[in-house]
């Protein structure tokens, strides 16, 4: 059987990096759906979640990309700050849309995801030895 190669990578390898990527989408989803289901009573699903943490981080990208090459220029290295509070606002509209909710709601989605999602790495992290490498989790 012959198999294409792009540089090091086979169809094989691709193919693992997409049923990888699939499956760490689902795992971030799951902090995220419980607490869309714990701040909107239970009216949320997982496809909703889904939809959230997959267009998210791409709206949050898009939004530092464009906030810093349309106003970098004209205000210099102290805009990265305000792209940050702006991709944050972007990301919590894309909760608010994909939820159903208000602005409050979405934020309190956002915050209580990221609360659980430390909760449940620090838990894998002690129970199986397991760390989910993210940068604010401190170094020890």
């Amino acid at each position: 059987m012959y198999v294409p190669i792009i540089g090091d990578l086979t169809l094989l390898n691709i193919l693992v990096l997409i049923v990888g990527l699939v499956i760490i989408w689902i795992i971030i989803s799951i902090p995220v759906y419980l607490a869309a289901k714990f701040v909107t009573a239970g009216e949320s699903t997982l496809g909703n979640a889904m939809s959230a943490t997959l267009f998210g981080p791409i709206i949050y990208a898009a939004t530092i990309f464009l906030v810093n090459i349309f106003l970098g220029s004209l205000f210099g290295s102290g805009v990265y700050i305000w792209a940050l509070v702006l991709a944050f606002v972007a990301w919590v509209g894309v909760f608010k849309a994909s939820f159903h909710t208000g602005w409050l709601s979405a934020l309190a989605i956002a915050v209580l995801a990221i609360l659980v999602f430390a909760a449940i790495s620090v838990l894998f992290g002690v129970l199986l030895g397991v760390t989910v490498p993210a940068p604010f989790f401190p170094q020890f």
